[in-house]
């Protein structure tokens, strides 16, 4: 009984975290059909400190969207380990992405079409081979694994380059580089997660019948999370503004789940109750996702589209292998033409002289 209650949680919470996805991919569009037309009317953008956003309905609609989907997400870590809903957020990728090149008419090239297949991919065989089973059942263990030196240092680390993007790069490279607001928005969100988390216990209690009220860390969890949800918010509105779509999601999700992925092996130390081969295969379903994002994002302004692929065949299985190299050997010739006919001209122009002083001698 007890290992069928297990496995029905597992399957809620990847439930759960698949529903997540597509909310929060859904979300992406509608802010920046918001965040578009404030820049269509002239009003101040989010990525120059405006707040104008806040007066527009559909940046609101995606608000509401990703409040759902943090609400499915939240209600996922209740149930299943971190190392299972948090690489699941790669469908966000794959939604938004979609839903960009159908709404915003961002294009969606092969190279990114194969990216979201890896990112599929990747996230199933992460899905195989994740811990199924929770360590922390309650706010005392909670509160336990929050002493933790290691955790300890790991948020001090978090929150002191978080203050330095924000006040020392922000200012500097926060126009020019994506990573600069989403590397914010991904390490005070790995400490949201660690929120989440507890706070999932904790209504599990609470549900149960415990007096969580009373309990202190409950309520510390809860104003933490607000603060880091609001920090979140407000540097992803900023991402979002100055940068695509298609570029701002997939190179959030890298981030971000490489940081809750380190914050949970150090926090939960899920990882110590794996054996080798589900390392293994979590490891490398995770770097599946990140080639997918690294296609995604890298040939994103490549003009390679499906029609110009048999196209491409065909010119290559026609081209003679030697008429190439023998082409090739000509191109390259090519850039000494302009030594070649000079040097010539020279030495005609020499003989010429030469002429011209033999006849008046």
């Amino acid at each position: 009984m007890a290992g069928e209650g297990g496995r029905a949680g597992f399957y809620a919470g990847l439930g759960l975290a698949l529903a997540s996805s597509a909310f929060i991919g859904g979300s992406f569009i509608l802010k920046k059909k918001g965040l578009l037309r404030l820049c269509r009317r002239g009003r101040a953008r989010a990525g120059q400190g405006g707040h104008a956003y806040l007066q527009e309905w559909l940046w609101w609609a995606g608000l509401l969207c990703m409040g759902v989907g943090e609400a499915a997400n939240f209600a996922a870590y209740a149930f299943a380990p971190a190392t299972l809903v948090t690489p699941l957020g790669a469908l966000s990728v794959l939604v938004s992405a979609v839903l960009s090149s159908t709404f915003l008419n961002e294009h969606l090239n092969v190279h990114g079409k194969i990216g979201c297949i890896l990112c599929i991919l990747g996230s199933t065989v992460m899905v195989i081979h994740a811990p199924q089973e929770e360590e922390v059942s309650s706010l005392e263990s909670m509160a336990e694994k929050l002493k933790d030196p290691g955790f300890i240092v790991f948020a001090a680390c978090v929150l002191v380059s978080s203050l330095l993007l924000i006040f020392v790069a922000g200012p500097r490279y926060g126009q020019s580089n994506v990573l600069v607001y989403v590397l914010v928005c991904s390490a005070i969100g790995s400490l949201s997660v660690s929120c989440v988390k507890g706070l999932g216990i904790a209504l599990k209690e609470l549900f149960s019948g415990k007096p969580v009220l009373k309990e202190p860390l409950g309520w510390v969890l809860l104003v933490c999370l607000v603060m880091c949800i609001s920090v979140q918010i407000n540097y992803l509105n900023k991402a979002l503004d100055i940068f695509n779509t298609s570029v701002v999601t997939p190179v959030y999700y890298v981030l971000f789940t490489t940081a809750v992925m380190t914050c949970s092996a150090i926090l939960f130390k899920e990882w110590q109750h794996m054996v080798l081969h589900n390392v293994l295969g979590t490891i490398s379903g995770f770097l599946t996702i990140v080639s997918g994002i690294f296609l995604l994002h890298a040939f994103r302004d490549v003009p390679f589209a499906p029609d110009l692929l048999p196209l491409f065949l065909q010119q290559q299985g026609r081209a003679d292998p030697h008429t190439s190299w023998r082409s090739a050997d000509k191109h390259q010739s090519c850039q000494h033409q302009p030594l070649l006919p000079s040097e010539a001209k020279g030495s005609q122009s020499a003989e010429e002289e030469e002429e011209e002083e033999g006849e008046s001698v």
